[in-house]
């Protein structure tokens, strides 16, 4: 079978995949239950989000047990380190480092995340030398 070229998603789509990280493969009612603890969502809305999802490639769908299950094609951070290139190409030219200031100038970082953040400039320093 042909591999498929994973396709952006959408907030919706974003919503049942993070769902899905949470829990792991799930049943349609499950991610439905789970969205609706946060917004209301159809039960066919979120059934055919999921549909299409599979057939976008951001889902994998196993048809060999009843309900069927859903998993996530890719992993949170695989998704998240495509989705910022496509941010970081497409906004910021490509360039990383307009992207970290306008980031870190937009919402106040913690303690916490400005240490780790240290660390890896650090590392990435120790890398150039």
């Amino acid at each position: 079978m042909p591999r498929r070229e994973h396709k952006r998603p959408t907030d919706a789509e974003l919503n049942i995949l993070r769902v899905l990280w949470q829990r792991g493969p799930s049943t349609v009612r499950e991610v439905f239950h789970a969205l609706n603890r946060e917004r209301e969502a159809g039960y066919t809305t979120v059934l055919k989000l999921m549909q299409i999802m599979t057939d976008k490639g951001l889902l994998r769908r196993d048809r060999s047990v009843r309900p069927q299950m859903y998993e996530v094609a890719q992993s949170q951070n695989q998704t998240q380190r495509q989705l910022l290139g496509d941010l970081l190409d497409r906004v910021f030219s490509g360039e990383p480092g307009k992207l970290v200031l306008q980031a870190l100038s937009t919402k106040k970082a913690t303690s916490e995340e400005r240490q780790k953040i240290r660390e890896l400039l650090d590392r990435l320093e120790e890398e150039e030398q």
